[in-house]
């Protein structure tokens, strides 16, 4: 593992603890354990303890979604890679198309083996045409590093809508139906390894699961029989540091849960 992008990313403690990293030139004292985040909305959670790969948890009990019913575009069961990025681009199923720059697809292609699901494009991502692109991204692609993944080669990055939410507000769930259909052919053709949801947003959209973050974590779930894990949001890390411990452990889990899949 490179200590650059943990010391980036500030996890170079606690991969050492895991030791995954180069061991320090002089000698230091033993990490200490990152400081929790002070209560506040889905800061205050526990990590859970390592797990090996290909076991579960008893899911928490939570609160399931019942999705807005919307009728999917005409053909696209038949769309190729192309088509579906052409009917992407050409969207007006909801009321976010009124406001965009462009509709962002996604970054990758069909053959990628993980599959990277947020919320949805912001400012950055709806003036270049690309997921993941401003602060966000460069952690993101950080923890994709430290994964070894590259983006758009073995990681493939999509989003629950492909419209920019005006002000970066969470998407209406009817929003996220109306995009329902181009997320799930995505997958469809993608047929990834492993499914990683970036965030709550991304979480309930993929298990239909209302519940915090916390309990939705550290547990393997099946989308359309695909293994499917969850972590926090880059921008979510990027407000609450500390949490960035619990990422590491995430993506551990996400890599032992690839492996065994």
């Amino acid at each position: 593992m490179d200590d650059r992008i943990l010391r980036e990313l500030e996890l170079l403690p606690v991969a050492r603890l895991y030791g995954l990293s180069s061991p320090p030139v002089r000698a230091e004292a033993a990490p200490s354990t990152p400081e929790p985040a002070r209560p506040g909305p889905a800061a205050a959670e526990t990590a859970p303890a390592p797990r090996r790969a290909g076991t579960q948890a008893s899911p928490a009990p939570h609160r399931v979604v019942a999705s807005p019913s919307v009728e999917p575009p005409s053909g696209i069961a038949s769309m190729d890679w192309e088509a579906l990025r052409a009917a992407v681009r050409d969207c007006r199923r909801c009321v976010l198309c009124e406001q965009r720059k462009q509709a962002v697809f996604g970054a990758g292609g069909p053959t990628a083996p993980w599959l990277f699901v947020g919320e949805g494009p912001g400012a950055d991502e709806d003036e270049q045409g690309e997921p993941f692109v401003g602060q966000a991204g460069k952690l993101l692609d950080g923890m994709l590093a430290a994964l070894k993944l590259a983006r758009g080669r073995e990681a493939c990055i999509a989003n629950v809508v492909k419209c920019r939410p005006p002000g970066n507000r969470v998407p209406a769930p009817e929003e996220a139906a109306a995009c329902a259909a181009w997320l799930d052919r995505q997958i469809e053709l993608v047929q990834p390894k492993l499914i990683v949801a970036l965030g709550k947003t991304a979480a309930i959209r993929l298990t239909g699961a209302e519940a915090s973050l916390a309990s939705l974590r550290g547990k393997v779930y099946a989308y359309r029989g695909i293994p499917l894990v969850i972590t926090y949001h880059p921008a979510y890390l990027l407000r609450n540091l500390p949490d960035k411990a619990k990422a590491w452990e995430d993506l551990l889990f996400a890599r032992r849960t690839f492996a065994a899949a």
